[in-house]
């Protein structure tokens, strides 16, 4: 099989396994988003310890660990996917998948807006348009639903910011992510203590509950290994492409699954988002060519 096929068949694997995770996490109702949290960087970080293991790829994690004083961006990284992680299971738990969607619909347009913004990168006029258009759609559901959707910018901006201090790290993908959920291991723990201390853990409630819990490490890495072997076969613009799996599946299943009513408002600022995402996707293709600066 060409390499090219495989890249092909791990990005569709990882994508399509992000985009069913509200399944999967709907099937911790009635435990709080933030314990799940704290069990998903326990868990994640005794997974990922045994896979870096198993895979030999100790030496960059000592390297990056043997320099705490370069570990403030990794640390940053882990606050952001943190907080992308909570919002996120707290978005599937209180039925606003479809919030969830539309946020990381809009995670490629805010990094570009960040990349112009923080990195003083120039950026296509399509790109530019790209990116305003989002904005009018975001304001769109503010003035005419009257709610800001809180949910899809968090995502998105936490992703987004992450994407950015993520590239002031030398790991890897399986690496960082190692290290990021290690660092937040001991405030995981605390936390553990604490809610059992208190009674107010879920982890005993039943050995499903338990299994649940624990699973959330392996369900964690298993799309991220995926996504390093996408990652090391396919062109850059061939993964961004495939990212939009992701939120197209958790949209369907926000209708199908989950019930969630779609205003004509609502789905009006859905097409304008997927229009900017038409430009920034065609914007990208032609990237080859000298794309007009603003």
């Amino acid at each position: 099989m060409p390499e090219a096929t495989k890249g092909v068949l791990f990005g569709l694997s990882a994508y399509t396994l992000w985009g069913c995770f509200p399944l999967y996490f709907a099937l911790f109702a009635g435990v709080p988003s933030y314990e799940v949290l704290i069990h998903r960087v326990v868990w994640s970080c005794l997974f990922l310890a045994i896979v870096v293991s198993v895979m030999g790829r100790w030496a960059p994690i000592k390297a990056a660990l043997s320099e705490p004083k370069n570990l403030g961006f990794v640390l940053g990284c882990a606050l952001f996917i943190g907080l992308n992680w909570g919002i996120y299971i707290y978005a599937v738990e209180s039925r606003q998948v479809l919030q969830a969607s539309l946020g990381y619909f809009l995670t490629p347009l805010v990094n570009v807006a960040l990349g112009l913004l923080v990195l003083r990168e120039s950026i296509s006029r399509l790109q530019a348009v790209a990116v305003v258009l989002a904005a009018v759609a975001i304001v769109y559901q503010l003035v005419l639903l009257g709610v800001v959707p809180w949910i899809s910018l968090l995502l998105a901006f936490s992703f987004g910011t992450y994407g950015l201090l993520r590239k002031k790290v030398a790991l890897d993908g399986l690496s960082g992510l190692f290290v990021e959920t290690l660092l937040l291991l001991p405030v995981g723990l605390l936390a553990l203590g604490w809610l059992s201390m208190i009674e107010q853990s879920h982890f005993t409630d039943t050995p499903v509950m338990a299994l649940l819990l624990m699973s959330s490490g392996i369900v964690t890495a298993i799309p991220l290994l995926f996504f390093a072997g996408a990652a090391r076969r396919l062109r850059l613009s061939t993964i961004g492409f495939l990212m939009y799996v992701n939120p197209t599946l958790q949209f369907v299943l926000a209708l199908l699954v989950f019930n969630e009513p779609l205003s004509d408002e609502k789905l009006l600022s859905f097409v304008m988002i997927w229009l900017a995402l038409g430009l920034y996707s065609w914007s990208a293709w032609r990237g080859r060519k000298p794309p007009e600066r603003v």
